[in-house]
C-alpha cells in the first residue's frame, strides 16, 4: 500500500494510524518499515493514544525504542494526562520504565488523578516483584518519595495500606517518613 502511495499516516474512523495499529499488535517489524517511511510517533487517535504513549502503556519495548529514535515527544500525555511512564509503571512492565528512565522524562509528572508513576506503581501494582523493581527504579531516578497523591495521602502512607511492606522499605530507605 505505500508503493502504491498511500500515506502512511491515514487514519481510520478513530483516528489511528497504521503505526498506531501496529503497536498494540506487537509489531515491531511493521512500525519499523512505517517510521522509516515518517510515520508520525507522536500523532494521537480520537482517545489521545499514539504510538509512543501506546509502547509504554502496553509494554512494547522494542517499538518503545523505535519511537524513542525517532523523535517521541517525552510531554505527550495520554487521556489521562499522564507520562507513558506512568501506565508503564501501573502495569509493571520493568524494562519499558528502565528505557524511558534513560531520557529526560519527567520522573514526578501529576496525571489528572493528582498521581505519578510512583503513586501508580503502588496505588494500581500488587506490590510483587515488577512493581517492587520499579518503584526502586523510580527512587533511584530521582521520584520524590513524600510527593503526595491529590487528595493528600503519601506514598509511604499508601503502601503501609496496601499492605507492601517491601515497597514501604524501599521507600524509608529513600528518605519517606510519613
Amino acid at each position: 500500500l505505500l508503493e502504491a502511495g498511500t500515506p502512511v499516516d491515514v487514519r481510520d474512523a478513530q483516528g489511528r494510524t497504521a503505526l498506531l495499529l501496529a503497536t498494540p499488535a506487537d509489531q515491531p517489524q511493521a512500525a519499523r518499515l512505517l517510521i522509516e517511511r515518517g510515520a508520525d510517533v507522536n500523532a494521537q487517535d480520537a482517545i489521545a493514544d499514539s504510538p509512543y504513549l501506546l509502547a509504554g502503556a502496553r509494554g512494547r519495548l522494542e517499538i518503545l525504542r523505535l519511537t524513542l529514535a525517532a523523535g517521541a515527544d517525552l510531554r505527550s500525555v495520554n487521556r489521562y494526562g499522564g507520562t507513558a511512564l506512568i501506565p508503564a509503571a501501573h502495569y509493571g512492565h520493568v524494562e519499558v520504565v528502565r528505557e524511558l528512565l534513560k531520557t529526560t522524562i519527567d520522573v514526578d509528572h501529576v496525571n489528572r488523578l493528582g498521581w505519578t508513576a510512583l503513586l501508580e506503581a503502588i496505588l494500581l501494582g500488587d506490590g510483587g516483584p515488577a512493581h517492587t523493581e520499579i518503584v526502586r527504579l523510580l527512587l533511584a531516578a530521582g521520584a520524590r518519595p513524600e510527593r503526595a497523591a491529590g487528595q493528600g495521602v503519601t506514598p509511604l502512607a499508601h503502601a503501609r495500606a496496601r499492605g507492601q511492606p517491601a515497597l514501604a522499605a524501599l521507600l524509608v530507605q529513600a528518605g519517606a517518613r510519613r
